[in-house]
């Protein structure tokens, strides 16, 4: 039976600068905003030297997800997406704060990657501006990184995010809100350094229309239409223009900028800098702006959740191709997951969690890309690169968990390795991995014989397996590598029993 969408959706971006959340309405397909909220935290201010977030820009994180919490803290897990970006990505107590974050909230914080981030930032551009033909470059200035996107209609084809943000780069160049031209060109020189090794592939050339996805370029567009030095957008000579009035001053305090927000003037230096380098490095000569950025296209991956259409899906089939796996081998493993989670006598009361069966599935598919690079060793190796690559969908601790049960999923086994998983995996990846090491032993040969019906018992420190009678007696290879299992998983104080 399909399940019924939900009535109402919601995305929060805990941006490095600013929070943002949407909720929506969603009527046969159909979106329709019903609230937006947006509060300026300035994450990226609370990094110390050694990258650890201070105990004050966390109460004021907090405080913040409070308020936005009691919008959305009652709403189905399913219809809510929420997403930490570069600041929490960079902070050494990033857990600890996120234990907090998430009660405020009632819902779970997704770490994602800068590629995973100007994916989103895209899909929710062109989903404001429609889907025409012609190839966009997209642009957005977060607190502490700023993503690069070129795409046409629904698809960005190249992804860039660089460790550069109006809140970073105002706080190294201008400290206290202090300006000057020397200030102004080291910070436009350091932007330029960033985007050197992009520089050729984002080029004027490689796209037809510039457009800007954040609050910084917004705030430039409404100073320089408001100043009449732009009348669609930001434009190079505009740009120039409020360059030179910056430069001019020694403090922000003197900028005396028209339609404009007082609370982002401690970090609009630092955006003007990014933006003036990137329209010099990239030869860009006007950028309009859109509305939509991270949170709308956060809705519009709830949605492909919500009517089967999860990007996931799509990333761990590529993945599998790019590695030259064995679909069906994969496709054999996963046939007897389901029938192990299908048919267990069991204590394991997350044995039918849809997420659970879900990350096996993807497990099963991936387990042996590492054999791409050697195959000694091909878990880790698969693990490796399940942890560290760019996986379009995927969060952070999503791609942890997952390598984790592929890290395991053959020879020594231990529950040590799981116990720092995030909520609730810590609890139970470790028990799904011992139904993936099951599967993968019982279809070792490769064959498309199917396996006989057999019982299983899985309880909190034991598996018990019986087998038609005789049937182990005609399969000598899988009876000796059970007694081997059997050994592992007796190290790691569990017992597997089989007859």
């Amino acid at each position: 039976m399909q399940k019924k969408p939900p009535e109402i959706v919601a995305a929060v971006d805990l941006g490095s600068n600013s929070f943002h959340m949407i909720v929506c309405s969603l009527n046969e397909g159909k979106l329709i905003t019903l609230d937006q909220l947006k509060e300026m935290v300035r994450l990226a201010s609370g990094l110390d030297k050694n990258n650890i977030l201070d105990l004050e820009t966390q109460q004021r994180a907090l405080a913040c997800l409070e308020r936005f919490g009691q919008r959305i803290r009652n709403f189905p897990p399913e219809s809510v997406r929420v997403v930490g970006t570069n600041t929490l990505r960079a902070a050494k107590n990033a857990a600890q704060f996120l234990v907090k974050a998430e009660q405020a909230l009632n819902h779970p914080i997704h770490i994602i990657s800068g590629i995973e981030e100007a994916r989103l930032i895209y899909q929710g551009v062109a989903f404001s501006l429609g889907s025409p033909g012609n190839l966009r470059l997209v642009m957005d200035i977060g607190g502490g990184s700023t993503e690069y996107i070129i795409g046409s209609g629904e698809n960005p084809q190249s992804k860039e995010s660089l460790h550069m943000g109006c809140v970073s780069v105002s706080n190294n160049f201008f400290p206290d809100g202090k300006l000057s031209k020397d200030a102004f060109n080291k910070a436009v020189l350091f932007a330029e350094q960033q985007l050197e090794p992009i520089e050729i592939r984002f080029q004027r050339s490689n796209w037809d229309v510039a457009i800007g996805a954040s609050g910084s370029l917004k705030a430039i567009a409404k100073v320089l239409e408001a100043k009449n030095w732009s009348n669609n957008g930001i434009t190079r000579s505009g740009l120039e223009l409020l360059a030179n009035h910056l430069t001019q001053c020694t403090h922000i305090s003197e900028l005396n900028l028209p339609d404009f927000d007082e609370e982002r003037l401690p970090v609009f230096p630092g955006g003007l800098a990014i933006a003036y380098a990137t329209f010099k490095s990239l030869n860009i000569e006007q950028m309009t702006i859109s509305d939509g950025a991270l949170r709308e296209g956060l809705i519009q991956y709830l949605l492909g959740r919500i009517y089967d259409q999860d990007i996931r899906a799509t990333t761990i089939q590529n993945t599998a191709e790019r590695y030259h796996t064995d679909r069906q081998h994969a496709a054999r493993i996963k046939q007897t997951v389901h029938y192990i989670l299908e048919n267990a006598t069991t204590q394991w009361s997350f044995a039918a969690d849809e997420d659970g069966h879900q990350f096996l599935d993807w497990a099963a598919d991936l387990h042996e890309i590492g054999q791409d690079i050697a195959h000694s060793q091909y878990h880790k190796h698969s693990a490796y690169i399940i942890e560290n690559s760019d996986l379009a969908g995927f969060s952070k601790q999503d791609q942890i968990v997952l390598a984790a049960i592929i890290r395991s999923h053959r020879r020594k086994f231990s529950f040590a390795r799981f116990v720092n998983l995030p909520a609730p995996w810590h609890q139970y990846a470790a028990y799904l991995t011992l139904v993936l090491r099951l599967a993968v032993l019982l279809r070792r040969n490769r064959h498309d014989e199917a396996l006989p019906e057999f019982k299983i018992n899985l309880g909190k420190s034991k598996m018990a397996l019986k087998f038609p009678s005789g049937w182990l007696a005609r399969v000598p290879l899988t009876h000796a590598d059970l007694a081997q299992e059997a050994e592992y998983l007796k190290d790691a104080g569990f017992t597997l029993t089989f007859s």
